[in-house]
């Protein structure tokens, strides 16, 4: 076989619009059988096929309109006054979600998290928190507190002031609202002991931390549309978790039975193909801007899910750690054949191992699903499809 010098390639392949009730995984397969063909390249074993939720979700029809919203909020806070805790900073993903909420509820007690909400999006620029003799673990600040100190800051990339917004968003509902900025979910208890918390990745704690403190009704975001009200979408693991805006009266959800999908596309592909084929949803990927300092995850997970293929995390050796240490002595072909030896030598488990420092230890699902993340994007490229190649490759392949 001729030696190939060219390791992990992510191509985003295009596909047709996808509407409500298209077969997701015929289209999927078609599109990279087009792509394949098209660009004459052929597909190979462990080649990774990916799609984005969003086509998933819209396949399905997993939707929701505000008002099947607000029923699922009425019948879970009967009251109707409550806390939303720690709800992220967002137009797409959660202001639809807070109209809903809002219609649903007399009266809401917003918590939120400062300088920056759970992603990283700015309320405001952290240093100011110093300047203003602020500690943000320890003070709750009111919506006036705040103005006080902090004036009127816009989001740096939005140019939106999220305070005014959700609450203008609640008002127009017409419901009540008083705003509080906090980062212990517990002082919501001095309002209210009826609590949704709206957090993504800290839920679990937030909930158990709630309860134990005597709050008397504790649901997430990952609680409502659980399952069907009046004729909604649903998603019975994550709830409203995951959703994006659609319209300004309806939500996409994060799509459900994505096993059956994958299963069936990795299928299909060896079915035309002959080659074993790893398949996986993508959302949001798992990384971070340093500059802007926002988390991209907004999605409860980066896979919803994979073929067996894709679990665990890899395995891997760091070549100039070799290079530098056990074989500093060599060079030229006698280096490159010491080091394709000790790779092809190398155990099934390198966790403690010196010569596996400094590979990156996250499971292959998040770190593919970044890649294709960002080789898809969220605008108009019109690759909802990721096609990777030489992804498990090393330096001997």
């Amino acid at each position: 076989m001729a030696e190939r010098y060219i390791g992990t390639v992510a191509r985003g392949v295009r596909a047709p619009i996808i509407r409500e009730g298209d077969d997701i995984a015929s289209i999927v397969v078609e599109s990279v059988l087009k792509a394949a063909e098209g660009e004459g390249i052929a597909l190979r074993d462990r080649d990774v096929v990916a799609v984005t939720e969003a086509v998933v979700a819209r396949s399905q029809g997993n939707y929701a309109t505000v008002d099947q919203i607000a029923a699922d909020i009425r019948a879970k806070f009967p009251g109707g006054e409550f806390g939303v805790v720690f709800p992220i900073l967002s137009r797409n993903r959660f202001a639809v979600c807070l109209r809903a909420i809002a219609r649903g509820g007399k009266k809401i007690h917003l918590m939120l998290s400062y300088p920056s909400d759970e992603v990283g999006n700015p309320l405001f620029d952290p240093a100011l928190t110093d300047d203003a003799g602020i500690d943000p673990w320890k003070d709750v600040l009111t919506e006036q507190a705040f103005r006080e100190k902090f004036g009127s800051p816009k989001h740096p990339f939005t140019g939106v002031d999220y305070i005014a917004y959700y609450r203008e968003l609640i008002e127009s509902q017409g419901c009540e609202v008083e705003i509080l900025l906090a980062n212990d979910c517990r002082r919501i208890l001095e309002c209210t002991k009826h609590v949704l918390t709206c957090d993504i990745h800290t839920r679990f704690q937030s909930k158990k931390r709630l309860r134990s403190a005597g709050a008397e009704t504790v649901y997430g975001l990952d609680d409502i549309l659980t399952a069907p009200v009046e004729g909604s979408g649903f998603n019975a693991d994550y709830g409203l978790l995951g959703s994006n805006k659609a319209t300004e009266e309806r939500v996409k959800l994060f799509p459900r039975d994505c096993e059956a999908v994958v299963a069936s596309i990795a299928a299909e592909l060896y079915e035309k193909t002959g080659k074993h084929v790893e398949v996986m949803v993508y959302g949001d990927g798992a990384f971070k801007d340093p500059v802007g300092k926002i988390w991209e995850l907004a999605d409860p997970v980066v896979s919803p899910a994979f073929t067996p293929g894709l679990n665990g995390q890899p395995n891997e050796i760091k070549l100039k750690y070799l290079a530098d240490n056990d074989f500093k002595h060599l060079s030229g072909e006698e280096l490159r054949s010491a080091i394709s030896a000790r790779i092809r030598e190398k155990g099934a488990d390198l966790v403690g191992n010196m010569a596996s420092q400094g590979t990156t230890p996250r499971r292959l699902t998040d770190l593919i699903g970044s890649l294709c993340d960002l080789t898809s994007g969220s605008g108009d490229k019109g690759t909802p499809i990721v096609w990777i190649q030489g992804y498990f490759d090393n330096y001997t392949n």
